[in-house]
């Protein structure tokens, strides 16, 4: 069931959401070579602890776990799309990093990711995470009140498919307000005009994932999380929480 949000809820998640971009930009401000991927996880539960705000990563187990999640930070290097556990991988120069982050604070939740390069950033890199966040940008311009998920979906894939990424399969964005994931279900692909009509309080986490060698297939590692490109090309993830409004679409998870 989709739960539409009062204005009031909105504001309450934008706190949540402020949390959550702090807890990104610590993160990130902790990436370098010789660094190992749990001390960014580190870096992002302080500041949750500091604001007094949960982790909705924290002990999540979906259907397709073998296992809980064990940290509030997902942190996927290199080939890995997603879901990347961050423990004890010390980044290294050039390495291309994802990292997603949630926060529940006073009963609402936030969602982003973003990504970055750490030292010396390869070219192509570079091209993939400025069209993952043009992807991502274009799908916010298009959650106008009166339109619907499909020009989301279309939207996000128009700006991928012309950078020549691929997508993973069956992976997108969600829903978001109490919980971190509730109706509806936000695809990264869609067909203009078709799919829930977007309305004034409705929050979703709109999360492009684009893979430079320009094919849908992934797999999953051992760890039952992380999911990788089944060609060994890299990876970018963006997202931000944001909610339809009648004065335009409002990014929840900003600084």
């Amino acid at each position: 069931m989709v739960e539409i949000k009062s204005d009031a809820a909105l504001e309450a998640m934008r706190e949540a959401g402020r949390v959550v971009a702090n807890a990104l930009a610590a993160a990130e401000q902790a990436a370098r070579p010789g660094v190992p991927l749990r001390d960014l996880d580190e870096a992002a539960r302080a500041v949750l602890a500091e604001a007094g705000a949960g982790s909705p990563f924290l002990g999540y187990r979906p259907h397709f776990a073998p296992v809980p999640f064990p940290a509030v930070l997902c942190a996927s290097v290199n080939d890995a799309v997603v879901h990347g556990i961050p423990g004890g991988y010390r980044l290294r120069d050039g390495d291309l990093v994802s990292i997603d982050c949630g926060a529940v604070l006073d009963g609402w939740t936030g969602d982003a990711a973003v990504s970055f390069t750490v030292g010396t950033p390869r070219p192509g890199d570079l091209a993939l995470i400025d069209a993952t966040r043009r992807a991502l940008d274009a799908g916010i311009a298009a959650a106008t009140v009166g339109r619907h998920l499909g020009d989301i979906g279309h939207a996000i894939s128009g700006v991928a498919r012309a950078a020549g990424c691929g997508m993973p399969r069956d992976f997108g964005g969600h829903g978001i307000g109490r919980r971190m994931h509730e109706d509806p279900a936000v695809p990264n692909r869609g067909r203009p005009g078709r799919g829930y009509r977007l309305r004034h309080g409705l929050t979703l986490a709109i999360e492009p994932m684009l893979m430079a060698g320009g094919g849908d297939d992934y797999g999953v590692d051992g760890d039952g999380w992380t999911l990788r490109t089944a060609d060994g090309s890299r990876a970018a993830h963006f997202e931000h929480t944001v909610a339809i409004t009648d004065a335009g679409p409002r990014i929840l998870t900003l600084p």
